[in-house]
């Protein structure tokens, strides 16, 4: 089979309608290694980097209450830094870059999950092909 691991996906098959930083940046801890006292963070198993985690809200107006809020796991050398807040909007809008996303039977539940990744994240962009109204009322190329 070609597909081993996970599976790449673009930001936009994710979070159609965008989302929005709702946590801060957080080290994800390796549960299995961390002994007493001794907190161990959680590595990436294929380049070694740490693993960072921010919840973000999907702007998806159908997406159901429970589904709202998800987990994005970072990889990365460095603690990811959030875009800068846009002025006058109570929550930040962000991408994520280099998604990837991983499915697993939750052990709980036993329902189909996602385990949702990315290498970076940044502040919205506008598409290439967006479109605006000029002065004068007529559509132009961005």
């Amino acid at each position: 089979m070609a597909i081993a691991g996970p599976i790449p996906i673009a930001f936009e098959h994710v979070f159609p309608h965008g989302c929005y930083l709702v946590g801060e940046v957080e080290q994800v801890k390796d549960f299995t290694a961390s002994t007493g006292g001794r907190t161990v963070f959680a590595k990436d198993k294929t380049t070694g980097e740490l693993i960072w985690q921010v919840a973000v809200m999907d702007a998806d107006p159908a997406a159901k209450l429970a589904q709202k809020t998800v987990a994005v796991k970072i990889t990365a050398p460095v603690q990811p830094v959030p875009p800068t807040p846009t002025p006058g909007l109570p929550i930040t809008p962000i991408e994520f870059e280099a998604m990837t996303v991983t499915p697993y039977v939750h052990q709980t539940t036993g329902r189909l999950a996602y385990s949702l990744r990315a290498r970076g994240m940044r502040a919205p962009r506008v598409a290439a092909s967006a479109k605006q109204t000029g002065a004068a009322g007529k559509e132009v190329a961005a």
